[in-house]
């Protein structure tokens, strides 16, 4: 009669293989919810971030040269050629000068109507400061109200 010990080593190596793979798929699927985590949280920062600025620029008001150069003041950043830069790091605190991790660009968007001002607010992501991500981008627009004195 024949030992059955190999029969029994091998249906052991099997289901071995067959829980490896279940662990491996566990573990990619954790690591894909802690990117789709990282990513979410990156993105909600950049929405706040976003439209604090929108709100600023619009309160700002009048033309676009002089809300954006307010809302840069408020807020901390610079203005230059009719575009509102924010740098932030990778932790989102404001930096200047320092590769930025996210930046927020706001810049004029022509409209056809007399006095009334757009602006185009995006936060980007430079994850290697090569090949920009949009996180969120959003219009604002205000209408110039003009002095009767």
């Amino acid at each position: 009669m024949k030992s059955k010990a190999p029969l029994m080593l091998m249906e052991q190596m099997i289901m071995l293989l067959v829980f490896a793979l279940a662990a491996a798929l566990c573990l990619q699927a954790f690591v894909k919810s802690e990117q789709l985590s990282s990513r979410s949280e990156n993105r909600d920062r950049a929405v706040t971030i976003a439209q604090t600025a929108a709100e600023t620029i619009r309160h700002c008001g009048g033309d676009m040269g002089n809300a954006l150069g307010e809302a840069a003041e408020i807020l901390g950043g610079t203005s230059e050629q009719g575009v509102l830069v924010l740098d932030y790091d990778m932790d989102w605190n404001p930096s200047q000068g320092a590769a930025p991790g996210y930046r927020l660009m706001a810049n004029g968007v022509p409209t056809d109507v007399p006095g009334l001002w757009k602006a185009l607010v995006q936060v980007v992501y430079y994850p290697d400061n090569t090949n920009p991500d949009t996180l969120f981008e959003i219009e604002v627009s205000w209408q110039e109200v003009e002095s009767n004195g």
